[in-house]
């Protein structure tokens, strides 16, 4: 085994957990799809390479979905939609640019 400084500025966590029928879960709030509409705008920005978006299982705040969490700021942003991806994305264009 081998460590290693992560090579990322900014990893972006994204819940796309899915639970039983009826229960509240990030998956039934469109989370996969806010997952990729994030990938794409950080891509599409040219971050693809410090900034890191990934798809996680629970974050255990499943009545506040869909979740996305960012680190290392430790920013929360809960009931997030499609129409929320521009901001999370302005946020995370402004942090990298301040911690580069």
């Amino acid at each position: 085994m081998e460590q290693a400084r992560v090579p990322f500025q900014r990893i972006v966590f994204v819940c796309i957990n899915h639970r039983a029928e009826g229960e509240a879960c990030c998956a039934g709030r469109d989370s996969e799809a806010i997952a990729e509409a994030l990938k794409a705008r950080i891509k599409a920005l040219g971050l693809g390479g410090r900034v890191r978006v990934s798809k996680s299982g629970c974050q255990d705040l499943c009545a506040k979905g869909a979740n996305v969490m960012v680190f290392p700021e430790y920013a929360w942003y809960h009931g997030v939609t499609l129409g929320d991806v521009e901001r999370i994305v302005e946020d995370l264009v402004k942090s990298t640019r301040a911690a580069s």
